[in-house]
């Protein structure tokens, strides 16, 4: 493996492991981004059930003419993903970033969220 490999992994379990404790009772706010879409989903790991979610990809998000590479698509599935969560009665969530640093469009996506009505 190499250095960069072995950071990821690290940075990643180091995230797993505060949000399994923080996340009882709570849903998990899930982010995974590619360098052309960014996808959001809410789980309860209680059940092993996604509640809710959300991308880059979807209809209404293409129609805009937004692409998933940017703040602007992150700011606008943030949005959604709350928007989705406040219909089904969600308000308090564990944000898991994933191992992806909080820079860019993953804080885009959080601060939309909480703009939304997320807790986290």
């Amino acid at each position: 493996m190499s250095r960069l490999t072995d950071r990821t992994a690290r940075r990643t379990a180091t995230v797993r492991r505060k949000v399994k404790h923080a996340a009882r009772g709570r849903a998990r706010l899930s982010v995974f981004r590619s360098s052309k879409h960014i996808y959001v989903q809410l789980i309860d790991d209680e059940k092993g059930q996604t509640l809710a979610s959300a991308s880059s990809l979807e209809k209404t998000m293409r129609e805009v003419g937004k692409t998933g590479a940017n703040i602007d698509a992150a700011e606008a599935v943030g949005k959604l993903i709350a928007e989705r969560a406040k219909e089904k009665g969600i308000k308090d969530v564990v944000f898991d970033r994933g191992g992806y640093l909080y820079h860019g469009r993953i804080k885009a996506l959080a601060d939309a969220a909480r703009e939304g009505g997320l807790n986290f």
